[in-house]
């Protein structure tokens, strides 16, 4: 249990992040005519953040799964390369007699937040850190899972008016590439990432961009990847 509380007290900045946007892709679902049964289901098995808030947005509008699935992937690839720099502390969770199943488990639920909590970890010498590791993914899917279905759940039983809800998608993507593009060594990932969706826009419309301008970024990226500096800016505080 030692373990358990201390990874509650890590995820402590996390929870209204994860709170609000799952409760927005509940309502979201909701809206578009899915049960709670399907809120709770794709939060516990897709788990991938403020992609369940695009995909509602791309199935309604009659976009082929397919087509969803290869987003996804191209939006959520960078979380493979999280995994591998953690592939072997997972390894060791999940060794000893019945606990295999957190070695795949902890990989696949590997995301943004928890992989920031996870590089800045300090764990007292008493704790088991691969314990702490698996409480923290796991309390994050958890609430994820349970503020999704919320969300779901008082859109069937409350009346809550969800005009422009569908913006709240638009509004979590703003604020990232603001926050991105204010920390950031290099704004070109940015400015790709725009020159792509105005290019496809006018030769393919609003309809037919989605895809062919994230492949065309990500490819660009992988070509510019020895020109674009990592990391965030050095920002100077006084002493």
């Amino acid at each position: 249990m030692k373990a358990f509380r201390f990874a509650l007290k890590q995820i402590i900045p996390l929870i209204f992040a994860y709170l609000f946007v799952g409760l927005a892709s509940g309502l979201l679902l909701h809206k578009a005519g899915y049960a709670p049964v399907w809120a709770f289901l794709s939060a516990l098995l897709v788990y991938a953040g403020s992609m369940q808030i695009v995909m509602v947005t791309l199935m309604v509008s009659g976009v082929p799964l397919y087509m969803v699935a290869v987003m996804t992937l191209l939006i959520n690839a960078r979380h493979v390369f999280y995994g591998i720099s953690f592939i072997d502390e997972f390894r060791q969770a999940g060794r000893g007699k019945g606990q295999g199943w957190k070695f795949p488990y902890m990989a696949l639920t590997l995301t943004d937040e928890t992989y920031s909590v996870l590089c800045a970890l300090r764990v007292p010498a008493e704790l088991d850190r691969h314990q702490v590791q698996f409480w923290i993914q796991h309390l994050c899917h958890m609430l994820w899972v349970c503020s999704c279905t919320l969300g779901a759940v008082a859109g069937e039983l409350l009346p809550v008016d969800m005009t422009g809800i569908e913006f709240s998608a638009t509004a979590l993507f703003v604020a990232v590439v603001v926050n991105q593009w204010r920390e950031a060594r290099s704004h070109l990932p940015a400015l790709i990432g725009l020159a792509s969706a105005i290019v496809y826009y006018f030769v393919l419309g609003p309809d037919g961009l989605i895809l062919p301008a994230l492949s065309t970024s990500v490819v660009a990226l992988v070509l510019l990847r020895k020109q674009i500096p990592t990391g965030a800016m050095e920002v100077e505080h006084d002493r």
